[in-house]
């Protein structure tokens, strides 16, 4: 009888190992499930396609606000800042007279950068491009003037522009960037930051007309570009574009791992939270079926001595 009673009241402590083997189970499961599966290389003969999803260009574009309209600049004034308000994340190019003169990428609804004028009327725009290329809505003309009274009789200005606002190249591969240089006399000095860290470049040109300043970048981002020119007189000209190196971006890479991390730990914690709720009943059965098997114990130990004394 005492050993009927005793493998009946162990029968819960059975049932509580039972239930912990079955959630392991089932959280491993789990975490299998959330783990991601390996991308599989490709094999031979196989073929890569790149499609580019349509969307409809922008529908609102820039407004300049700095400077205001018919206000006049001499001297060494030049190049001005332009600065105005604009759509998030889309490119702003400045036009002066319809010439490209400068972009710069939208930031927190704003924009900043330095363009050139040339001596005279200057009639300055902006036009907003998304990353398909596709153009936004003009702003409205405002028109300045500017005139130089530093020049000697034999100077003249120098303007430097370019048909890109915006150029691309993956990583490691040299972005090449035509530009057009006009006026002054050589030969000509430039120097141009690519915005990488990499310090300025420096090269020269003995005339005017066409060139094509290249560059490689190691890492992918957007880049602002600054590139300056100076003739033999000390006349200057100022362009500034944005440079685009495509590829994966550490940063975001970065942010990939803390996120799988993430995710681990938080996968983790839950059999560490099952086990933490299933601590409490498992000790107290464990502790109840050694009190059972201890009162049986006693009981046989009883039911031996009563036999012993029965037997006197």
């Amino acid at each position: 009888m005492g050993e009927k009673i005793r493998h009946m009241r162990q029968w819960p402590m059975f049932a509580v190992v039972a239930a912990c083997l079955a959630l392991s189970l089932c959280v491993g499961s789990s975490v299998s499930a959330l783990n991601q599966l390996p991308t599989p290389d490709p094999k031979p003969g196989s073929y890569g396609i790149e499609a580019t999803k349509p969307k409809a260009p922008p529908t609102r574009g820039a407004t300049i606000t700095t400077p205001g309209g018919g206000a006049t600049f001499s001297g060494r004034s030049s190049p001005i800042t332009v600065s105005g308000i604009c759509p998030t994340g889309l490119l702003v190019e400045i036009y002066n007279n319809n010439v490209m003169v400068g972009s710069v990428m939208c930031k927190s609804g704003s924009f900043s950068l330095k363009v050139s004028l040339f001596v005279g009327k200057n009639e300055l725009s902006a036009i907003v491009y998304d990353d398909l290329g596709q153009a936004g809505p003009r702003s409205k003309l405002l028109t300045v003037r500017y005139s130089n009274t530093d020049f000697s009789s034999f100077a003249e200005q120098i303007t430097l522009t370019s048909s890109y606002g915006r150029r691309s190249a993956p990583v490691g591969d040299g972005l090449r960037w035509p530009l057009q240089l006009a006026g002054g006399s050589g030969p000509y000095a430039f120097s141009i930051d690519w915005g990488d860290g990499a310090g300025p470049e420096l090269k020269s040109q003995p005339t005017s007309g066409v060139l094509t300043v290249a560059h490689a970048y190691k890492r992918a981002g957007i880049y602002q570009v600054n590139i300056s020119a100076k003739d033999v007189n000390g006349a200057t000209a100022f362009l500034q574009v944005v440079a685009v190196s495509s590829g994966k971006i550490d940063a975001a890479q970065d942010v990939d791992k803390d996120k799988a991390s993430a995710t681990k730990v938080e996968v983790l914690w839950i059999p560490t939270a099952a086990a933490m709720v299933l601590l409490l009943p498992a000790f107290w059965l464990g502790r109840r079926s050694q009190l059972v098997s201890l009162r049986n114990k006693m009981l046989k130990e009883r039911e031996s001595f009563e036999k012993e004394q029965g037997g006197q």
